[in-house]
């Protein structure tokens, strides 16, 4: 069937269906995802679809150099990093020890007090950088942080636990912190090893192949093993990845073409600013050359030219040239203009920039680095310009949730591992006392291990209103001390036995009671023909009919 003939069906309502044996196809009617692929926008766009760990194989070292190199030499950067960490570990994440105490044969008192006990002694630990590093340069906060800053930059932590007991030293556990591209990426499938990571055939990582600098500088491969007969960590590998993954990548690889676009941008606005600063002056003329000398030479003159062989032009030339010998000309910085030569203009050429929106676009690429980082745009970049108190707590909010995730997913990771080690070796020691002796701790290691990590809370702008809301979350017994303290960054057992050491010292001195105080500093008195029996709560109940707005105007 020709086209004239599917034009003419067409035109007339005509049914299209070509006969069997013509050898045309019926159009087919149909729904796919993405058009089937056809069109401007995926007929280019078709991206192989493979493991992950393969992607990560061969864009790692790329990434990590990448990365590196631009917090190197950008500040903005560096600062927006410096601001992630500073959010996300801040001075360190604070052991909370949760043991299991029924696992073995604790009662709530006594795991409340072994808690206490453990917690102060891992601090002792923590805060001594000759006892917790091995290298005696940190503190275990601040190998937090440098743990946390590797994570950003490379994707991964990487540390060992040795055990190093010095003459000074009161524990034999240490952290070392290691550079991830000290973990091979070598990968032999026969000995199950993917970048550097030996498996087992549960795809579980029993060992690592890493990577030392021998006394020529030579890079020497050597094995590790994850964890030792008794099940203590050796090896610390934190990393964030998709199912299959056994290496990680850095969280900035998505934004790494954004950072070089900022910097060409910035590059090319300030070339464009330096560039409108110069200007170009030039001389026309609009009269002809022989014109203007006929003007200035006699006929003698141009017979007497003429016979010497002087081009009009050259003679023009020398003529201007011997004009200016004797005057100045000057644009620079304090310009001097003389008479121009006759028939001349004296003409300024200045650049133009094509566009100017370069603060627009700037913010664009600055708010995708912030979201990349896990930041919002006013905390990375210091600018609050147009923000509201609204805005600004809405955005803490939503991105202090990926700060919670982070510091459990990885940072918390990183601690636990360490803590295992130092308690293992405090239990083996008998420095503290555990029901049923080491073996009973290595029979319940995940039970007398448990822990959580908490770090700074969550930040606010304005510490009234939080104190208000949780004040009435307290009032309708649906919130702790506890949780009230957890979310201010404190632990309730700190607080509890400070306020008891006050208070007995208010006692001491005779002082009162703040708790009990009025505005003026003085104790509460019962207003005038109020019973003694009513107290706050009466007063709290007079006033709920008061606009809250008005309320929190007195306070």
């Amino acid at each position: 069937m020709s086209i004239i003939s599917k034009v003419r069906d067409l035109l007339v309502g005509q049914n299209l269906t070509a006969p069997a044996d013509s050898g045309d196809a019926a159009p087919r009617h149909g729904s796919q995802y993405m058009r089937g692929g056809r069109g401007v926008t995926f007929s280019g766009w078709r991206p192989a679809l493979r493991e992950s760990q393969d992607d990560i194989s061969e864009a790692w070292d790329d990434a990590a150099a990448r990365v590196a190199d631009l917090i190197h030499n950008s500040g903005w950067l560096a600062g927006a990093v410096d601001q992630a960490v500073a959010n996300t570990v801040g001075t360190g994440l604070r052991l909370k020890a949760l043991p299991e105490n029924e696992t073995f044969g604790m009662s709530s008192t006594e795991a409340s007090n072994w808690s206490k006990t453990v917690e102060r002694r891992f601090e002792l630990w923590a805060r001594s950088a000759q006892e917790c590093d091995i290298q005696g340069m940190r503190t275990f906060g601040q190998m937090q942080s440098a743990a946390f800053r590797s994570w950003l930059i490379s994707g991964e932590i990487l540390a060992e636990l040795p055990f190093r007991r010095r003459s000074w030293n009161t524990y034999g556990t240490k952290v070392r912190l290691l550079p991830p591209h000290r973990l091979s990426r070598k990968t032999e499938n026969l000995a199950r090893l993917v970048n550097g990571v030996y498996l087992d055939a549960d795809g579980m990582p029993v060992g690592y192949l890493a990577i030392r600098k021998d006394m020529f500088k030579y890079d020497v491969e050597y094995d590790v093993r994850a964890r030792d007969r008794a099940g203590r960590p050796r090896v610390i590998h934190v990393f964030d990845g998709l199912p299959g993954t056994h290496r990680g990548i850095s969280p900035m690889t998505p934004a790494l073409q954004v950072a070089r676009q900022f910097d060409q941008l910035a590059d090319a606005t300030l070339m464009a600013s330096i560039v409108q600063t110069l200007f170009a002056v030039t001389i026309t003329s609009d009269e002809p050359t022989e014109e203007v000398l006929a003007g200035l030479l006699t006929p003698q003159e141009q017979a007497q030219m003429s016979a010497q062989g002087v081009a009009p032009m050259e003679a023009y030339i020398d003529m201007v040239a011997g004009y200016y010998e004797g005057s100045s000309l000057n644009v620079g910085i304090n310009g001097r203009l003389a008479h121009l030569f006759p028939g001349q203009e004296l003409k300024f050429h200045t650049s133009n920039q094509p566009s100017s929106d370069y603060k627009d676009f700037s913010m664009h690429l600055l708010r995708e680095l912030a979201r990349c980082l896990g930041l919002t745009y006013e905390s990375a970049t210091g600018d609050n310009n147009g923000a509201t108190y609204s805005s600004l707590q809405a955005a803490t909010t939503e991105i202090f949730a990926i700060t919670k995730a982070r510091r459990q997913n990885i940072v918390a990771p990183f601690c636990q591992p360490v803590y295992e080690a130092w308690l293992e070796e405090e239990i083996a020691s008998g420095r503290i006392a555990f029901p049923g002796g080491y073996q009973a701790f290595l029979a319940n290691r995940a039970a007398a291990c448990r822990a959580e990590w908490l770090g700074a809370a969550r930040p606010t702008t304005d510490d009234l209103k939080k104190a208000k809301a949780h004040e009435v979350w307290k009032r309708l017994g649906v919130m702790s001390d506890a949780m009230i303290c957890n979310d201010i960054g404190v632990d309730v057992d700190d607080v509890y036995q400070q306020i008891s050491q006050e208070r007995d010292m208010r006692q001491e001195y005779r002082l009162p009671d703040p708790m009990l105080m009025g505005a003026a500093g003085g104790a509460l008195e019962a207003p005038d023909g109020a019973e003694a029996d009513e107290g706050p709560e009466g007063d709290a109940e007079d006033d709920t009919d008061n606009d809250p707005d008005d309320e929190e105007d007195a306070l």
